[in-house]
């Protein structure tokens, strides 16, 4: 029976020795993997919000592959291999997890969330915030931000009151657009941004997933629009807005009824 720990030494196998035999794998580094990660990583998030379980698989390899491939050069450095990295995440894991390998008392995600902060603390983490990294997206570093901390206690008490921070942030907003200074507006802007990601994590929507859902509804309906223009050769160019919402509000219908 091929296990799991059968199947990972197999890819493992091949890994190795793709990295001594395949000349583009041979030329790898970490610093020219960078990009590529990120790139999977960003495929494997497409397939998630695709919820199509057969490209998360296929991602969730690639993704696997840079892990081993970082592993396996940290051993040619003679700093790390794959089992010390897989040794500290299980170390980390089980200090981390005290209301499951110690006695104390954590019985919500909320609760689990703040001791994993206090833990990290202790040991020697100097900020709530120093583990969001700075290359995150804006969005996203928003959300984990707020997520810091919130699990220390500086939070919101409710979602009206982050609703209400909200349409306080927009009135202000609309007082810089009426200043017309560009300055400002970004800057009210950026408080409205911030303000509605709150509202997303306390009423528990990623506000990344929201935003991308939206960005990918848009695009159907506007290839929808494009195909429906073109086939009775006109040119969206030449028409009003009006005409191109019948196509528009076509393509909504058809989502509604599918």
């Amino acid at each position: 029976m091929n296990t799991k720990a059968d199947a990972f030494t197999k890819l493992l196998e091949v890994v190795y020795e793709l990295r001594q035999k395949c000349p583009w794998d041979k030329e790898q580094t970490w610093e020219s993997l960078r990009p590529l990660t990120i790139e999977e990583t960003y495929e494997l998030t497409d397939a998630i919000i695709s919820n199509d379980a057969k490209e998360v698989k296929k991602e969730l390899g690639d993704v696997l592959l840079h892990v081993l491939f970082y592993a396996m050069i940290g051993e040619e450095k003679k700093e790390f291999d794959i089992a010390e990295v897989c040794n500290a995440l299980r170390e980390k894991l089980i200090i981390r997890h005290p209301h499951i390998y110690g006695d104390v008392v954590a019985d919500t995600p909320d609760a689990v969330k703040k001791n994993w902060e206090q833990i990290k603390l202790k040991e020697g983490t100097k900020s709530v915030l120093a583990g969001v990294p700075k290359s995150l997206p804006a969005l996203v570093k928003a959300s984990r931000l707020q997520d810091k901390a919130s699990s220390v206690g500086f939070d919101w008490d409710s979602p009206a009151d982050v609703l209400n921070k909200v349409k306080e942030e927009f009135a202000e907003l609309t007082e810089a657009v009426d200043s017309l200074s560009k300055e400002k507006m970004e800057d009210e802007f950026g408080d409205v941004l911030f303000s509605l990601i709150n509202y997303a994590r306390f009423i528990g929507v990623s506000p990344d997933n929201a935003l991308e859902r939206t960005n990918q509804k848009f695009i159907r309906r506007f290839t929808y629009l494009e195909e429906q223009v073109s086939n009775k050769g006109l040119q969206l160019q030449n028409m009003t807005l009006e005409e191109m919402d019948t196509y528009w509000n076509e393509a909504k219908k058809q989502e509604k009824q599918s």
